[in-house]
């Protein structure tokens, strides 16, 4: 491949591998059995779609990923588009760079939570994930191998089947670092989020891996996914242990390499304090938007008991994937939201689809999620975002004010 004689795709790809794996002191490349990329226009530009473009012209045996290659969300619903004022040359960029996409035999399966719906890594296995969600919850959760990986070098790695083997791929970066102590467990979604805020602002560092203890109970699934989610997002942090509960570390004793350090104290205190610093000044909200990571069915199911009954005010985007909103239409949740006036979308993020042009086109300001990785993102595009549970939400979209 390094040589060109598979084509000047697989060369390019592994010239980038080897530039990167350079850079890290990788001492070879591993195989990887999946990969997984950014896939939205914002992300990309103009620059990077026309890349792309220029590797779908190459013949089709030069230009076809090797392995499982899958997109993360994109930047809109094409059947929301014109509700939420999505200008047309953010649709038009859209449908270039899907075809480019599937050209390449990628998979457009525009979603945040692969690991919930879409063949989940096992534990061992190498990967090369893209979304900082994705790869938190894989590698500390599942307890496969992935680093942060850029849009070009998990492209590189669905070209060549490989990337560079350093990080956290390496038995030695997988220790634990910090050691974390709790004395309450969250049970709202939007109060895991806040730990895991609070918990990667502690450690504010790609390679400090978080050994929690203290927790009553053994998170669910969603727990996590937020619970991760807001560490990498507020910490750039890629992997966590808890002991009893994550598979690197069956007990306390597996989760460092060697005596743990002191451990850092954390209570509700912490997590009320972080809530609070979003608040301050709530009063009206102007939309309401659940993603962030995308929606699983059973917290569509949540938001649809929620709005029972009852309509929405000022905008509700419940936003999941496109794996999880066929069973939602089949079980009436769909229709249980929707009948509300709220919209649920699919296959897109908030964050990712122009959310500083959907804010100004729409008159968007003060914005209240449950997800703590939105909050954190939001303030960058011009939002005033608050952070609240599912429920407080649902309330505020159906009286327009913030309790």
């Amino acid at each position: 491949m390094l040589r060109g004689a598979m084509g000047p795709a697989r060369q390019w790809a592994m010239q980038h591998q080897q530039r990167v794996g350079t850079y890290f002191a990788a001492p070879d490349l591993v195989k990887v059995g999946q990969a997984h990329m950014m896939a939205d226009t914002e992300s990309l530009g103009e620059a990077g779609i026309a890349f792309i473009e220029g590797l779908a012209a190459m013949p089709e045996a030069e230009r076809r990923v090797r392995i499982p290659t899958i997109t993360d969300p994109r930047g809109t619903d094409f059947a929301a588009a014109a509700r939420l004022k999505q200008q047309d040359w953010m649709i038009a960029l859209e449908r270039r760079a899907i075809a480019a996409f599937e050209a390449l035999g990628i998979l457009m399966t525009n979603t945040c939570i692969n690991y919930q719906t879409i063949m989940p890594p096992v534990k061992g296995e190498h990967v090369a994930y893209g979304d900082t969600g994705v790869v938190i919850y894989c590698n500390s959760v599942l307890g496969a191998r992935s680093n942060f990986e850029g849009g070009p070098s998990a492209l590189a790695a669905g070209l060549t089947g490989y990337t560079p083997r350093y990080g956290f791929h390496l038995d030695a970066q997988r220790r634990g670092s910090l050691l974390v102590e709790l004395n309450w467990t969250p049970e709202a979604l939007h109060e895991w989020g806040a730990l895991g805020g609070v918990i990667g602002r502690l450690a504010g560092d790609y390679w400090r891996v978080p050994v929690i203890v203290g927790l009553d109970r053994v998170p669910n699934s969603d727990e996590l996914k937020h619970f991760g989610a807001a560490m990498a997002s507020f910490g750039s942090v890629a992997m966590f242990h808890m002991p009893g509960v994550t598979p690197d570390a069956p007990a306390l004793a597996n989760a460092f390499d060697g005596t743990p350090p002191s451990a850092q104290k954390i209570g509700r205190s912490d997590v009320e304090a972080l809530l609070a610093s979003y608040a301050e000044g709530a009063d009206a909200v102007d939309v309401v938007v659940f993603s962030a990571p995308q929606l699983s069915l059973i917290e569509l199911q949540m938001v649809a008991d929620l709005l029972e009954g009852r309509q929405a005010k000022v905008p509700l985007l419940a936003i999941t994937s496109p794996q999880v909103k066929p069973d939602a239409d089949r079980m009436g949740l769909t229709q249980r939201i929707e009948a509300s006036g709220a919209m649920l979308l699919q296959g897109m993020c908030f964050y990712q689809s122009y959310a500083r042009e959907l804010a100004e086109a729409n008159g968007w300001r003060r914005l209240a999620t449950p997800s703590a990785k939105l909050t954190n993102i939001l303030g960058g595009y011009g939002y005033r975002p608050v952070l609240l549970s599912m429920e407080a939400c649902v309330e505020a979209a159906c009286t327009g004010r913030l309790a």
